[in-house]
């Protein structure tokens, strides 16, 4: 049997694997270049098996019994789903084996899990997905203060312990060099560009419109702090205001903010121009972005959001979707001329963007080739996979990684010229 260039665990707990576009695009990736990966994560409905092997990946499953909501119920979930995760680590070290625990947060706690396995001459990674302070300041706003600081400690400590920092973007990187005190030579940064082998644009599929003439899609998780409530708000003053009733708005994802946000657009009277889709597999979700007109991202300002990268604008860009968003630092630094942007957390003007773009049939189709060519030259996985290598020479003491050759470009979708917009004003 070969050997394998290193062995690593993967722990991640806010989504199933290989649900979770990120960590499964990092463990194949790993995987192709001769590590032994195993990945521990919560069961969901459409992962519902307690262990599995998938593209020779060892998956490790652990149900979560309840939905958190509240600020205590989150704290009990964190320390159920650490246990779980703990249990299993031992299974996965007696099965499998590793030599590096890369921990993806939130939460940030399995630093402990880094310090007890260190005695063992483990080494520990963070991946760091989320800014937790911040983010918890996002779902219940600044009224806990020694939360946040709790938060705040448990962050510092997370980056102490790691030997390394694989950072999703430069704001995230500047986070972990500023506040978690690592040096910038210890810090990766890692983007989640779409995986353009499994992102298939296909014929659209006029069904999906519900008989309207446009659909407009949103993609994504639905949390408290997600923004689907403002952009109900949105539809509801696309609506009203500028008399739109040839719009189709399909929202696809799952999350516990959903069955209140049904309730919303129930009280809005709009469950007859809304789909709640739920989670879909890749194969529908293909379906729905190859057909919408417009894409849409609400995420209202808040500082974990301006500095957060969203894969759901990079997805509608690798789809060659226009899009509207509030008008956010890393959303505007990914997105750039693919995108329309409103004033942040301002519901009639992302409306008016909306009725804009739908008003505007080659403005729609210029944006979208541009975001589709930034995808295919800059931004898509295979740009990310130089630097994620990277990364594990330097746990393992390997050499530099190769330099990742160029994607080809997408001939079918991308006008030979570069795309130069005629609007020179894209956001108020």
């Amino acid at each position: 049997m070969k050997e394998s260039a290193g062995k690593i665990l993967i722990i991640v707990q806010n989504l199933p694997v290989p649900f979770d576009r990120r960590v499964w695009l990092e463990s194949k990736t790993l995987t192709a270049h001769g590590y032994k990966v195993s990945v521990i994560s919560p069961k969901s409905k459409e992962y519902a098996k307690s262990r599995e092997v998938i593209d020779d990946i060892a998956i490790y499953r652990y149900r979560i019994p309840f939905d958190a909501e509240g600020k205590l119920s989150y704290v009990a979930e964190f320390l159920y789903a650490w246990l779980a995760t703990a249990w299993l680590s031992l299974r996965v070290l007696l099965r499998e084996g590793f030599d590096v625990i890369q921990a993806c947060n939130p939460p940030d706690t399995y630093f402990l899990l880094g310090l007890i396995y260190r005695l063992f001459g483990k080494v520990f990674v963070f991946d760091h997905h989320d800014l937790s302070p911040e983010m918890f300041q996002a779902k219940f706003s600044r009224r806990h203060r020694w939360l946040t600081r709790m938060l705040l400690a448990l962050e510092r400590l997370t980056f102490r312990t790691a030997k390394i920092v694989i950072s999703t973007n430069d704001s995230y990187r500047e986070v972990a060099i500023r506040r978690g005190g690592k040096k910038p030579q210890d810090v990766y940064v890692v983007r989640t560009g779409p995986d353009m082998k499994n992102l298939i644009q296909r014929v659209p599929d006029p069904a999906l419109r519900q008989g309207r003439r446009y659909l407009v899609c949103y993609l994504g998780e639905m949390c408290p702090q997600d923004g689907v409530d403002y952009l109900l708000r949105a539809i509801h003053h696309l609506s009203h205001h500028y008399r739109r009733q040839d719009v189709f708005f399909a929202l696809i994802g799952g999350g516990p903010a959903v069955p209140k946000l049904k309730e919303l657009c129930t009280a809005m009277h709009l469950d007859d121009r809304v789909i709640f889709t739920g989670r879909l597999p890749d194969n529908q979700v293909c379906r729905y972005l190859s057909t919408a007109d417009v894409c849409v991202d609400p995420d209202p300002w808040s500082e974990w959001a301006d500095q957060s990268t969203m894969n759901k604008i990079l997805e509608y860009m690798a789809f060659a979707k226009p899009i509207v968003a509030f008008d956010l630092k890393e959303t505007r630094n990914t997105a750039q001329r693919a995108a329309l942007f409103a004033k942040p957390n301002d519901v009639a003007m992302f409306s008016e963007k909306v009725n804009f773009l739908l008003n505007s049939p080659a403005l729609r189709k210029e944006m979208g080739e541009f975001g589709r060519k930034r995808i295919i030259r800059e931004l898509s996985w295979e740009y990310s996979i130089a630097n994620l290598l990277a990364a594990y020479n330097r746990v393992f003491d390997k050499q530099a990684a190769p330099a990742v050759q160029p994607a080809v470009e997408d001939k079918r979708f991308i006008r030979p010229a570069e795309i130069e917009l005629k609007h020179a004003t894209m956001h108020v």
